[in-house]
């Protein structure tokens, strides 16, 4: 079995990566910042991350911030990685890295050109985003009296379940470059989002759609972001909601 290295392994989609690379059997090193024995700031680098990556076969590289800094952090596992003989790079990306000019898409996507010039075998696999995103963006505005949404502007959640069961079977397979993306069952308004989270949550609000000028904005209305003619996930929004939520708004 390979050893197999997941960087961010404690997050939202590196824990789950980890537990089905386990479950399979293989031998699996979870790197993050807090996570010993393989304690790493992927920013900082350094001899802790040349440890975390003696004897690995495989990355997955899924520790990713919209702070800043992820093409530093790339730039330091990709020399680091060369150097312990590892043979695959595996990265998650997103659906639009290269289409929407919003700053953590074009850090991503530089850290996309980084892995296909490292010279190593590497696959990158880019998806729609994470239903928990969405549900993250309507809890923080669902604190205002009005939802005020882009107008124009859907979008294509996808399970990170299903996103994880694709990546561990990625890892475990050879270096396949850019593989076909993955988006979520359906591609909805973000008003019909928005009024299913209302619903799933018992909360009532109106939903006002507001035109929102700019670059980014234009690319999103013309779905940049959106891959409907990969939309290959299972698990709906709606379906994401009700197991998040229990039985609906007294489960919460």
């Amino acid at each position: 079995m390979n050893t197999i290295l997941v960087t961010g392994g404690t997050g939202t989609l590196g824990r789950l990566v980890t537990e089905r690379l386990r479950a399979d059997g293989h031998e699996v090193r979870v790197l993050a910042r807090h996570a010993q024995p393989y304690a790493v700031d992927l920013i900082r680098g350094g001899s802790a991350l040349e440890a975390a990556l003696a004897g690995v076969d495989t990355v997955v590289h899924c520790a990713s911030t919209p702070r800043g800094g992820d093409e530093q952090a790339a730039a330091h596992l990709i020399a680091a990685a060369r150097r312990a003989g590892v043979g695959h790079l595996v990265y998650i990306s997103i659906v639009g890295v290269d289409a929407v000019p919003i700053g953590y898409y074009q850090a991503k996507y530089a850290v996309e050109r980084q892995i296909r010039e490292s010279g190593m075998g590497w696959t990158i696999l880019r998806t729609t985003q994470f239903h928990d995103l969405l549900v993250r963006i309507f809890e923080a505005i669902g604190r205002l009296p009005v939802l005020m949404l882009p107008a124009g502007v859907g979008d294509q959640p996808i399970a990170v379940a299903e996103v994880a069961d694709r990546l561990a079977e990625l890892a475990v397979q050879g270096p396949a470059g850019r593989v076909a993306d993955m988006g979520g069952p359906e591609v909805l308004t973000f008003p019909d989002l928005a009024r299913a989270w209302l619903r799933a949550t018992g909360r009532s609000r109106p939903v006002v759609s507001v035109p929102v000028p700019g670059r980014a904005f234009r690319a999103l209305r013309t779905g940049g972001h959106l891959t409907p003619g990969n939309a290959v996930g299972k698990g709906t929004f709606e379906e994401h909601l009700a197991a998040r939520l229990g039985s609906g708004p007294s489960g919460r």
